[in-house]
């Protein structure tokens, strides 16, 4: 197998692979990456190697996701092939300003968060679920929203709704005039969201990439017929074959 290494310290990690002659490590084009950190970590190598399976060690303070026993241990498993392998929905996001051409596409493990792009300005949308409007199609003033999925529910969502979902797709809204917080819709729903003044910036998961929105531009949001894989310990909520 194939071992690519991932992570600040996943160097460390070298030694305790190549005891093991099933695991090769490697540069590039791997079978599987070992991300020692936390869930950022673990992130930001599925953003570079979408698809690819990852096994997440936890090598920091927080990571919610990440295996919290001895690399040594997580190792001996993996070469073992004794790891759980567990699929998780992730989101595929597609942007556009009328008729023209996507301004950008994006795969995301966590979420899509759009947030107003001035600090003393407030965004306005309106957002629709498989072509019906929300609210009978009323304008939504505030800070912005995100859409999640189940395994992203645990980050910002969180942090909105102070809640987390286990099946479908979610979307908290940030500090808004509206009455409710949030929509948890089924995981085939179709989000259409139209920014009806920004200005805006669109941001997901990790990524240092950042999108510019202004009024007019829509964002298509809906389930990536392409999952994350996961290998862990032991199988964790949410994955996707539990929906």
């Amino acid at each position: 197998m194939r071992i690519l290494l991932f992570g600040a310290e996943a160097s460390r990690l070298r030694p305790e692979l190549e005891k093991h002659s099933e695991l090769e490590v490697v540069d590039d084009r791997p079978d599987t990456v070992v991300c020692y950190g936390g869930d950022g970590t673990l992130l930001a190598a599925e953003l570079r190697w979408p698809g690819v399976p990852k096994v997440p060690i936890r090598n920091s303070r927080r990571g919610h996701w990440c295996i919290p026993h001895s690399p040594q241990a997580v190792v001996q498993r993996l070469a073992k092939g004794s790891l759980v392998r567990t699929e998780y929905m992730k989101l595929e996001c597609a942007v556009r300003h009328g008729d023209e051409e996507p301004l950008c596409y994006l795969s995301a493990m966590n979420e899509v968060n759009v947030h107003m792009g001035r600090i003393n300005s407030a965004v306005r949308f309106k957002f629709w679920l498989d072509d019906k409007p929300y609210d009978e199609g009323a304008e939504i003033i505030g800070d912005g929203f995100v859409i999640s999925t189940p395994f992203g529910s645990t980050a910002y969502f969180n942090q909105i709704t102070r809640g987390v979902f286990y099946q479908g797709i979610g979307l908290a809204l940030k500090s808004t005039t509206h009455y409710t917080s949030h929509v948890i819709a089924p995981e085939n729903t179709v989000f259409r969201v139209l920014i009806t003044r920004g200005p805006a910036v669109l941001a997901f998961d990790s990524s240092p990439e950042y999108f510019n929105l202004r009024r007019d531009d829509e964002l298509t949001v809906r389930r990536d017929p392409r999952p994350a894989t996961l290998l862990l310990w032991e199988t964790l909520p949410y994955q996707t074959d539990e929906f």
